[in-house]
């Protein structure tokens, strides 16, 4: 490798480890000493809001509101699979409301999200709703049923399938990453 490249590798590298100690620096501040989210026992962006995060459980490398703006609502409870990833702005509601009676909550089946998955910037998952594992959920998409067969692409309001991925291809990767 030549000198510039290497010069230019490290450069990235130290880049990186700041932006990373200024999130879990400010993760700190904002959860330790100011107490917003301070229930959550992984490290948030400062403006997400995660309710009862001791309902959601979290696979191997997921972090539920490690992007800016997420909304969890985990009354009902939440799981979510390996490697999946949350984009900005998502709402994840396990949550409703009786319709005349908006003090009381409508009981429901827990959210399930599978292992590599994939949500859009600014999706919104409905209460009870199942995603299998490959399933990527467009920005925008308001998830209102199930797509427990995965290996999909969905979007839309309310979302539907509009591309199958190849499931072999899929597993593969999902091999390699484990």
């Amino acid at each position: 490798m030549s000198n510039d490249s290497s010069n230019t590798v490290r450069k990235v590298f130290r880049l990186r480890k700041k932006m990373s100690i200024g999130f879990y620096l400010t993760d700190f501040l904002f959860r330790k000493i100011l107490r917003q989210n301070a229930a959550v026992k992984w490290a948030i962006h400062h403006t997400s809001t995660i309710h009862c995060p001791e309902r959601i459980t979290r696979g191997k490398d997921t972090y539920p509101g490690d992007s800016p703006g997420v909304y969890i609502n985990a009354s009902n409870g939440v799981k979510i699979g390996d490697y999946t990833n949350i984009g900005p702005n998502v709402g994840i509601i396990s949550v409703n409301h009786d319709p005349i009676n908006n003090d009381l909550q409508v009981p429901s089946t827990p959210i399930e999200i599978g292992s590599f998955c994939w949500l859009g910037m600014g999706a919104v998952i409905l209460p009870g709703t199942v995603l299998g594992d490959f399933t990527i959920v467009g920005a925008g998409a308001v998830v209102t049923k199930s797509f427990p067969e995965g290996y999909c692409v969905i979007a839309g309001n309310p979302a539907k399938i509009i591309k199958h991925l190849n499931k072999t291809e899929c597993e593969s990767f999902a091999g390699n990453k484990k």
